[in-house]
């Protein structure tokens, strides 16, 4: 089942919801690896601070198109009554809880590449399970 895929990157205006009123525009950065099929990793930056990276999983960013999904440190939901232009994504760490608020057509389009390379049902013909359990052996 593995073919050469390539990976998918996305650049992402979001915005970190600070108050009813008053929102702080961020730039997020989607990157998919076909060799690493579960996950989209999610890099957060400012003009002026160090970026900030969550993992999150593909089908959780899949299932937040379509109603609210996740718990605990993520949890991603469309945004009612904006006509399902936008979605929120609710980030929690030790730090506090970032929510913010991004538009579903890119996540969607965003989704629909990675989709290309790898199908939904196929991730696990995609990861080289013999250096995935290499890993897992003790080194000595």
């Amino acid at each position: 089942m593995k073919k050469s895929s390539k990976s998918v990157e996305r650049r992402v205006a979001v915005e970190l919801v600070v108050s009813r009123d008053y929102s702080l525009p961020l730039c997020l950065r989607l990157r998919y690896e076909p060799t690493d099929p579960y996950v989209v990793r999610a890099v957060f930056f400012a003009d002026c601070d160090e970026p900030v990276e969550w993992v999150l999983g593909r089908d959780l960013l899949a299932d937040g198109l379509k109603g609210p999904a996740g718990r605990a440190d993520v949890r991603i939901w469309s945004a009612v009554g904006r006509g399902d232009t936008s979605m929120y994504i609710a980030l929690g760490s030790s730090a506090g809880t970032a929510l913010l608020e991004v538009s579903a057509r890119d996540i969607r389009s965003f989704l629909e590449q990675t989709e290309a390379q790898v199908p939904r049902g196929t991730e696990s013909g995609h990861i080289d399970w013999d250096t995935e359990l290499a890993h897992l052996r003790p080194q000595g």
